[in-house]
């Protein structure tokens, strides 16, 4: 079976991509980026764990009920 790696950068890869990222944003739009980056997968987690709760509990209601 193979497995497909979307965003497997190592090496030489990862120094173009920031190379072109900072060319595309400029040094001092890079921490604004990263910031709501990091807030992106914040919420993405915070609502992955909302979702996981509400299965866990209904799932635990319908073996009591």
């Amino acid at each position: 079976m193979e497995t497909i790696l979307l965003f497997s950068f190592v090496g030489p890869e990862m120094i173009v991509v920031f190379f072109a990222i900072l060319l595309l944003f400029g040094g001092k739009k890079i921490p604004e980026l990263m910031r709501g980056i990091g807030k992106g997968i914040r919420e993405f987690n915070t609502a992955r764990a909302s979702v996981e709760r509400e299965l866990k509990e209904g799932m635990h209601d319908e073996k009591k009920g």
